[in-house]
């Protein structure tokens, strides 16, 4: 297997939803473009973002209502406004949150859409490139407009809760909501459109500016999507269409109790026989999208854990064998000349680095984990076998350096100040930035939070929670020009 190698290089981890604006949630507006700058300023070749599909109950990114559709929160208005597609009176009529600091999902959901159907009745349908990116997107696209018309003509129930002749799709049924939904049904098309329109204008400018875009792919989908609507036959499922297990994940790095997630898990002989098709568009979709692909996970190709639905203790749960090589084979070929990246944090399976090491994708390595004292630990840089590795301070699911070293043994503190060189608590938070920048790993990844040395008040998620998650918000005043200095320095000191 041809080894693709990503190059030396830093990059930085700031979802879509955490960048400023004056509606509530991150845009590909203005700010995106100012953050693509900062990022060349500071010398980064990387942007990692988290999923972009549009949300479901919990405002996860990797709990989506479909796998190939964009999230409309992320369709910036005053590019609307620009258009002539909407009024500064109609986007101003609205409230979009208390603070800039923090997103509020509830305000986003009540007033977004009301705007974005203002635009809409003013956009011409005939325009050619809506009609080319429809026609493009059709294999997918007709599905999702169809499965969000239904479901706000619903009250926003699942599919799982409409009547059988839907449920399960009957034709003749279909053709008529089609014919009653229609204008819905264009609505939603229409914020595709204009969510791809707007990402493919960033994506081009990062380009321009060296910045290459990572993307995260969700190796789950919701229950309520249009994902496990259209396609059952590739999921655990029983006749009505319920779950007969769920994703769980036991006992790891990132949760001490164990998860229970709640996905259906997939039917890997279905998706074998049908030539795992859905995973072939899914992918070549996302290298359509991005520069190189993370697929989250990766864990579950080997082997997967379940327990069964209605049951809450993880003790009950089990581990099943997964794809494998014939998955992560199907994954390279459809990722065309794009890079893999294949998450491998958490549990520690070891089929699951070494089929890693097969397909020649990069390890992943995470520093938080690396200071328990144990000279001989994984995550500590003069233990990584070579350079292909992808190297995190922290991840989304974890703690920040401040928050993280905050909570530690003495005997923590004490080892990891005798690794870093340091002697206070207050120096290892860029002590581990220059540990990471140092390393022999091609790729650096820290989060935002940490370059600006935040504690877990801005955490973004606390796994086994809901509630207070995926709202944490970056401003450009939080990082005065010495800290961009320092950040500068560190990246041309180390070849970054």
């Amino acid at each position: 297997m041809k080894v693709k190698t990503l190059t030396r290089g830093a990059g930085i981890l700031l979802p879509i939803s955490s960048l400023p604006s004056a509606h509530g949630i991150g845009t590909f507006g203005h700010a995106a473009f100012k953050f693509v700058d900062l990022l060349a300023d500071l010398k980064q070749k990387y942007w990692q973002i988290l999923p972009m599909g549009p949300l479901t109950v919990g405002d996860s990114p990797f709990q989506s209502i479909s796998l190939f559709a964009g999230n409309p929160y992320y369709i910036d208005l005053e590019d609307l406004i620009e258009d002539g597609l909407l009024l500064r009176e109609e986007v101003d009529a609205h409230q979009w949150g208390a603070s800039g600091e923090c997103i509020d999902y509830a305000v986003l959901y009540e007033n977004r859409y009301t705007v974005l159907q203002s635009a809409y009745k003013r956009f011409d349908c005939r325009n050619e490139q809506y009609i080319a990116f429809c026609d493009a997107s059709k294999i997918w696209l007709e599905d999702y407009s169809l499965y969000m018309a239904l479901k706000y003509h619903f009250g926003g129930k699942a599919w799982y809760e409409w009547d059988k002749p839907l449920r399960d799709r009957s034709k003749e049924t279909l053709a008529q909501y089609r014919d009653k939904l229609s204008e819905q049904i264009l609505f939603w098309k229409f914020c595709q459109y204009e969510f791809y329109r707007q990402w493919e204008i960033l994506r081009e400018y990062a380009k321009k500016k060296g910045v290459q875009m990572i993307g995260d792919l969700p190796f789950y989908v919701a229950y309520d999507s249009v994902d496990v609507w259209t396609h059952r036959n590739l999921f655990l499922l029983d006749a009505r269409g319920r779950m007969k297990c769920v994703a769980a994940c036991p006992p790891d790095d990132f949760s001490k109790e164990g998860q229970i997630w709640g996905n259906p898990v997939y039917d890997w002989d279905a998706m074998e026989a049908d030539g795992y098709s859905w995973w072939k568009l899914r992918i070549r979709q996302q290298a359509a999208m991005f520069d190189i692909i993370k697929v989250d996970y990766f864990l579950g190709v080997v082997k997967y854990f379940s327990i069964e639905t209605g049951k809450t203790d993880i003790r009950d749960g089990g581990w099943s064998k997964g794809p494998g090589r014939k998955l992560a084979e199907v994954i390279e070929k459809a990722a065309g000349d794009k890079k893999i990246i294949a998450e491998n944090m958490g549990t520690v399976l070891p089929g699951v680095n070494k089929l890693i090491r097969k397909m020649g994708w990069p390890d992943i390595k995470v520093l938080l984990f690396a200071f328990d004292g144990k000279p001989d630990n994984e995550y500590l840089p003069h233990n990584y076998a070579d350079s292909n590795t992808v190297l995190y301070a922290g991840t989304h699911d974890n703690d920040t350096i401040v928050g993280y070293y905050r909570d530690c043994t003495d005997y923590e503190l004490a080892y990891m100040y005798s690794y870093l060189n340091i002697d206070s608590k207050e120096q290892i938070s860029d002590a581990m930035i220059r540990t990471a920048y140092s390393s022999i790993a091609d790729v650096v990844i820290l989060q935002m939070q940490d370059i600006l040395q935040l504690g877990s008040e801005a955490r973004m998620n606390r796994p086994s929670t809901i509630g207070s998650n995926w709202k944490w918000r970056f401003s450009d005043e939080l990082l005065p020009e010495e800290r961009r200095n320092w950040i500068r320095t560190q990246t041309a000191l180390y070849r970054r």
